[in-house]
């Protein structure tokens, strides 16, 4: 069985210094700025969208109905905001595809 990894902010941070040989507070800062962009416009209640990538966008979870995993009893779950990613048409036919 195939080991799973992860790619980390440092891991971005490193591959933007390779590939466009910046120093490591150069690549850090634009990590974090691309970041932030992303954040600041979820936080606004906008959508985000990186063509050929996927988009970012927020909705809105009712309340429910839950249980507890451990002793089953029943709990009432509050409603939340959580993000969605969508998948671009482009990088759904790279991974699917391939």
């Amino acid at each position: 069985m195939e080991a799973i990894t992860t790619l980390t902010k440092a891991d971005l941070s490193h591959h933007l210094m390779d590939r466009l040989e910046l120093g490591k507070k150069d690549a850090d800062l634009l990590v974090n700025t691309f970041l932030e962009a992303i954040i600041g416009s979820l936080r606004a209640g906008e959508g985000v969208e990186l063509r050929g990538f996927g988009s970012f966008r927020l909705r809105d979870r009712l309340a429910r109905q839950g249980r507890n995993p451990r002793s089953g009893e029943s709990i009432k779950v509050p409603p939340k905001r959580v993000v969605y990613f969508k998948l671009g048409k482009e990088l759904r036919s790279k991974l699917i595809d391939e």
